[in-house]
């Protein structure tokens, strides 16, 4: 006779179908889920703020005969509901906008939390892209609650892909600009994103195209640097005397003394303080982390008050958690809607013993 008291038996542990995501999916599934996809980001960052996850550094693939190519991976694992594990690996060769086609290319690998073993893969530069925009978006909001006035006009330094998400999420989430200033070092790419912008803004939004970065800087109380920059090429502190909020997406534009100046935010200060981004370059600079304000989710929580009278600066590494938190939200929703393409009999050998 069973024992009515007894627990339930655990559930048997099998072998997870294996599916591909392309990225015609990934786009749809994502498309006009700003809001959502924002605030996924947010509590994503939460569950990492209070050790819910584990985020080890990223590891850079690096080419002794072409400095300029990398490719990045980045292992990650979330716990919560989301319960996943897995890996980015994103490339960036700048020689591809040249040839036509965009410079990063990446894939994402889901993880399954009880066996380990991978149950999709998803085509992820639309998912590093849509989290990149919506973290960029959560921080302006979050960073631009304490100054006196909210940004009214945006400029946008680097006009690429990356560029065009975050102004989408900007807009799908609530901002409004008098004006848009564009600066790029490649005049056809400036022309082509102001031509997107004025067949998505109504045309009593002033759009212009800056010939000179000081220009673009100092006509801009939110600034979105987003470019391919290896190396600092803004130098002048001097050009930040406003006070703008800027989102250094890029981490390798501005020179640490502009970051002396400011007040500064990140979203992980271990993974920022690396790579020569700007942060650590501040860092190797000064010989401390004095220059740091605070994390992102130290705003949040109320535990660090922005200064009124110096730029804010957000550098924020960009964390594989939430490029997890994005993927799986998008295989949850191939799943509901019953669109998974699965690859029978991906994993061959199964039986232990043949």
């Amino acid at each position: 006779m069973s024992d009515p008291h007894a627990a339930p038996a655990p559930a048997p542990i099998g072998v997870p179908p294996f599916a591909v995501i392309p990225g015609a999916q990934v786009q749809h599934t994502l498309q006009g889920q700003e809001q959502q996809i924002m605030e996924l980001v947010e509590a994503t960052y939460h569950l990492h703020a209070v050790g819910q996850s584990v985020n080890p550094p990223s590891y850079f693939l690096r080419f002794p005969d072409r400095p300029a190519d990398r490719i990045i991976a980045l292992p990650a694992s979330i716990g919560g509901q989301a319960r996943v594990d897995g890996l980015k690996w994103i490339s960036s060769f700048p020689g591809n906008v040249q040839a036509g086609i965009p410079r990063a290319s990446a894939v994402l690998i889901l993880n399954d939390h009880d066996t380990g073993y991978p149950f999709a893969c998803l085509e992820s530069s639309i998912i590093s892209a849509t989290r990149t925009a919506a973290m960029a978006a959560s921080a302006a909001h979050t960073l631009s609650q304490g100054r006196r006035t909210r940004p009214a006009r945006v400029g946008f330094f680097g006009t690429g892909l990356i560029a065009r998400y975050i102004h989408t999420f900007l807009a799908a989430t609530g901002w409004s600009f008098d004006e848009i200033g564009v600066h790029d070092v490649c005049a056809d790419s400036a022309a082509g994103f102001r031509s997107y912008l004025q067949a998505t803004h109504a045309t009593t939004t002033r759009i212009t195209v800056h010939d000179s970065p000081e220009e673009l800087i100092r006509s801009s109380d939110l600034l979105v640097f987003a470019t391919v920059a290896g190396q600092p090429h803004v130098t002048d502190p001097a050009w930040f005397d406003h006070n703008p909020l800027v989102l250094h997406v890029s981490l390798r534009d501005l020179a640490p003394e502009i970051l002396l100046a400011s007040a500064n935010i990140v979203d992980d200060v271990e993974h920022c303080l690396k790579a020569d981004t700007s942060p650590h370059l501040a860092e190797q600079l000064t010989g401390n982390r004095d220059f740091l304000t605070g994390t992102l989710h130290d705003v949040t929580t109320g535990r660090v008050r922005l200064p009124q009278d110096r730029p804010v600066v957000f550098s924020p590494f960009g964390l594989g958690v939430l490029d997890l938190a994005v993927g799986k939200h998008v295989y949850d929703e191939a799943a509901r809607t019953g669109q998974l393409h699965v690859i029978d009999g991906f994993f061959h050998e199964v039986s232990r013993y043949g």
